[in-house]
């Protein structure tokens, strides 16, 4: 075992947050502190005060449901009973602290005060844990870069023909063992899309001379969400890292882009009344990859995915831009196009014009077009309730619009634990329908 390993290893900000010891002593921590909150022996804390904090705790999280699935309306599935369960528990626990308050002296107040705080941080940890976001501290910060290689080499490296880049190419000595993460941002000339910073991934082999052409997977976050989440929790540096060590240097490029233009926004990745989205992917994101990027090209170099909404607008731009990407990676995406309600989406985006709606839906793209040259790979937690339906379904079509389509389902729901895998275990596949790897 190296030096390096071990200081990661006794590094506290790469523990586990997700698993092993430290979640499970954060809930014993937190149900210890709640029952302290709970129980006392005050002559003055009796039933009626304990019965209005539950009141209390339970009026509380009615109201932050309704508000956040009724009014804000953030996430178009509504907010998970297991988030609104430890919602209840945190704001139970500072109902009790509010109604115990008057009966502490100063520094049991205080004390309390930080019961409460443990309370909260079980409950977030536990919430943490559902959708496994965070699994170390280091997946909260962000991330390391390095500055983005520019420039063209002289020489490059083609696929011969029906043969796979891999078998052409022989990497040089000194080529570096890992690549490069690099932050961008994508403008939008063409769609007036304001997008947040993106990221771009070079694999090790893009620093050779001759350099290859590579293809690139063009990568989607999913809603609410950031591009930085595809690099903190899925970690795919380490993912594209080892994939390059194993094919002397070779791994996609990818580009990490923003669809949304913030954290909870949903433009729907469509031409509509809220944005130009579908623009920006189709148009604005290629043409800046290859301004600034040298690449294979053509459709079949150029693959789009993403996770959730990031899934759902892979399929979308697989069918509105089939001339633009060939091939797709649809990770728990939805069968429809959703700001909350078909009603709604179609109202709001299209001025409920249902013809317009439909000429961009992917259901009825599939219904009306054939795709005998797209490839496609859909992927779903065994375990989601909410998504896996809809695959199945969006599968069954794609199948009958005679793309080249698989179907995977991976343990798990819809948290970052099918996330990951799913990009790990596709990226062969990606690799594959752009001749990088037999």
């Amino acid at each position: 075992m190296t030096t390096l390993t071990l200081a990661i290893r006794w590094n506290p900000i790469d523990w586990p947050l997700t698993h092993g010891p430290i979640p499970y002593a954060v809930l014993a921590a937190g149900w210890g502190a709640f029952a302290l909150l709970a129980l006392s022996r005050h002559e003055r804390w009796r039933a009626p005060r304990m019965l209005g904090a539950l009141l209390a705790g339970g009026a509380l999280t009615a109201l932050v449901k309704v508000a956040v699935d009724s009014w804000w309306r953030p996430f178009p599935e509504g907010t998970p009973d297991f988030v609104m369960r430890w919602v209840a528990v945190a704001l139970f626990g500072i109902s009790l602290l509010c109604f115990r308050a008057p009966l502490l002296s100063n520094r049991r107040r205080l004390l309390a005060v930080g019961g409460v705080a443990l309370v909260v941080v079980m409950a977030a940890s536990q919430i943490n844990r559902g959708f496994d976001q965070y699994p170390t501290a280091r997946s909260m910060l962000a991330p390391p870069t390095d500055e983005l290689t520019r420039g063209r080499a002289a020489a490059v490296v083609g696929s011969a023909p029906d043969r796979p880049l891999s078998e052409t190419w022989h990497a040089p000595p000194g080529l570096p063992a890992k690549g490069t993460l690099s932050t961008v941002t994508i403008p939008g000339p063409a769609s007036g899309f304001s997008a947040r910073p993106g990221y771009v991934y070079l694999p090790p082999a893009y620093q050779a001379d001759p350099r290859p052409l590579l293809p690139v997977v063009v990568l989607l976050p999913g809603q609410p969400g950031a591009p930085e989440d595809w690099v903190n929790s899925g970690a795919i540096r380490d993912t594209l890292d080892a994939f390059a060590a194993e094919h002397q240097g070779l791994a996609p490029i990818v580009v990490v882009a923003d669809e949304t233009g913030g954290q909870f926004s949903n433009p729907l990745c469509m031409d509509s009344r809220i944005a130009k989205s579908q623009t920006y992917l189709a148009v604005d994101v290629p043409d800046w990859i290859h301004r600034n990027l040298q690449t294979a090209t053509g459709r079949t170099s150029l693959a789009i995915g993403g996770l959730s909404l990031g899934g759902t607008c892979s399929l979308q731009l697989a069918l509105n831009a089939p001339d633009v990407y060939g091939a797709f990676l649809d990770i728990s995406g939805q069968d429809e196009p959703t700001l909350g309600s078909h009603g709604e989406t179609v109202a709001k985006a299209f001025d409920g014009d249902e013809n317009a709606f439909a000429a961009v839906d992917p259901m009825h793209l599939m219904t009306r077009r054939q795709f005998p040259d797209t490839a496609g790979m859909f992927v779903v937690g065994a375990d989601d309730p909410w998504y896996r339906p809809g695959q199945e379904k969006m599968y069954a079509a794609a199948q009958a619009a005679g793309m080249k389509v698989g179907f995977q389902t991976i343990p798990g729901w819809h948290s970052w634990v099918v996330f990951r895998q799913a990009f790990e275990q596709n990226l062969p596949w990606l690799a594959r329908q752009s001749g990088l790897i037999r």
